[in-house]
């Protein structure tokens, strides 16, 4: 158990199969891990009533067959007791395979909604949405502010379903838009993403909070992201068809929709986080603000897929497509073409590739390989015998 937890990345929710008779794992129990791999860590325990007050002590399980999931730091495990078929399994495994508090990640970006190259998680059709995300080295300081955003989340959950009279007006945007799914809560691995960390918090101090540890300081920070798209002008890229592969390449620099992005510098107090966020949406929905788009840098993913389990849609990122690759290739290679070095650089390739071939030509000419050379007559080898002998 301890060597399980240990080895598996913080960016995986463990899943533990608890059971009696210590079977092994059934093909679709496999397949549902193989499926999962890039959200969970799977563990298979042999049940035993002389451990069963550790079990419960460290994950609160009463007895077998049970299935623990083990999500942020310090929250409670979620168990569920009793046998499962493949389609009971699967409906768990998707009800747990975020955190509570999820993490941006490659896998996940899309399906959180906080991807400019995306859409909300309320549909393609919703035009502004939000994502708060703190970013931070994994440390004490990012858990603690870990716990402090999830219980924002409780507060504006608990705000929308309490009645009106009871509500805070202030926190009633945020509630809104949390609840119509226009509102995602993040954390980010400031470390293993530097550049997209640093992208959004650029200043003298995101060393603290991006990039690798350089001293004893962790400064989690938090921010939040608005997302607009131009639908007047998804419409027009829909009617106008690009003319070759370059134009295609060109439309799609930057990021379709448009980010503004607001950094948090009050205290680390829930009603007051809350009430920030509740503002933030409020003008974003109401002001006109500007549309500035940019080309956000790609999430690094934590971990490859390991040969053994790797499939053919397991090929293709949630967050990069086949297209995305490829365009970005073929930036990649315009780019180079529009580099002035290159073009010195390819003279002086073909200068040393003649040179190289000119000199091997003028060794063969000055030695001629032994089999060219026609050897001596029989005439000439009866005279120089005679010589010798006559000497």
């Amino acid at each position: 158990g301890k060597n399980f937890l240990a080895k598996t990345g913080p960016h995986k929710v463990k899943v533990i199969f608890f059971s009696k008779t210590g079977e092994r794992a059934s093909p679709f129990v496999r397949q549902i891990s193989r499926n999962y791999w890039a959200y969970a860590s799977f563990a298979f325990v042999l049940w035993r009533e002389e451990e069963s007050s550790i079990w419960w002590n460290t994950f609160e399980v009463e007895s077998a067959p049970a299935i623990v999931f083990l999500k942020d730091p310090g929250v409670k495990p979620v168990v569920y007791y009793g046998s499962f078929n493949n389609s009971r399994l699967s409906e768990v495994m998707e009800q747990n395979k975020l955190q509570e508090l999820p993490q941006l990640r490659s896998v996940t970006s899309m399906e959180l909604g906080c991807d400019a190259r995306g859409y909300s998680r309320a549909g393609s059709d919703t035009t502004i949405w939000y994502c708060v995300i703190l970013a931070g080295r994994l440390s004490p300081e990012l858990n603690k502010m870990r716990e402090t955003i999830r219980r924002v989340q409780e507060t504006l959950l608990s705000d929308d379903e309490s009645n009106a009279a009871d509500t805070d007006q202030s926190l009633a945007p945020a509630a809104v838009a949390f609840r119509n799914k226009r509102l995602t809560f993040a954390w980010l691995d400031g470390e293993a993403q530097d550049r997209y960390c640093s992208f959004y918090l650029f200043s003298e101090t995101s060393f603290e909070t991006c990039g690798a540890r350089r001293d004893m300081s962790d400064v989690p920070r938090l921010f939040i992201v608005r997302y607009k798209r131009n639908t007047t002008e998804d419409e027009a890229k829909i009617e106008r068809k690009p003319r070759n592969i370059w134009d295609a390449m060109q439309e799609q620099e930057v990021d379709p929709a448009s980010q503004l992005v607001v950094r948090y510098n009050g205290s680390d107090e829930i009603p007051q986080i809350a009430k920030w966020v509740s503002e933030i949406i409020q003008d974003g929905d109401s002001k006109d603000l500007p549309f500035y788009r940019a080309k956000t840098p790609e999430l690094v993913p934590e971990d490859s897929e390991p040969l053994l389990t790797r499939s053919a849609q397991s090929l293709f990122s949630k967050s990069i497509g086949m297209k995305q690759r490829i365009r970005n290739i073929m930036g990649q290679c315009y780019d180079y073409l529009g580099d002035p070095r290159i073009g010195p650089a390819l003279l002086l390739a073909a200068l040393m590739s003649f040179g190289t071939i000119w000199l091997m030509r003028g060794q063969q000419r000055a030695h001629p390989s032994q089999s060219g050379q026609p050897g001596p007559s029989a005439n000439e080898v009866i005279e120089s015998l005679i010589m010798k002998s006559s000497v």
